[in-house]
């Protein structure tokens, strides 16, 4: 069974409390130099590890990544004729 993630980027103020919020999802990524880290989480469970995260003394920010909602089917233009031409040639 799949289940739905969503992305959380959570601000913190220092790196030593990392493994603190690794406890509430995947960690995905962290970054030293702007201190943010991605967590991915069940969309069910999002409200209540949200405000969880926002109650710790450590967390400055919680964002939530608005990627599940985007279109990412695109329409397809027309190419344009010189690069067709340049394809057919191999160039």
């Amino acid at each position: 069974m799949r289940v739905n993630r969503q992305g959380i980027i959570v601000w913190f103020q220092h790196m030593k409390n990392i493994k603190q919020i690794k406890r509430y999802g995947n960690l995905i990524y962290t970054s030293k130099k702007l201190k943010y880290a991605v967590i991915y989480v069940d969309q069910s469970e999002l409200e209540t590890i949200e405000q969880k995260l926002l109650k710790l003394s450590f967390i400055s920010k919680v964002d939530r990544s608005y990627k599940p909602f985007l279109q990412t089917n695109f329409e397809n233009t027309k190419p344009d004729k010189a690069k067709q031409y340049d394809y057919k040639m191999g160039i």
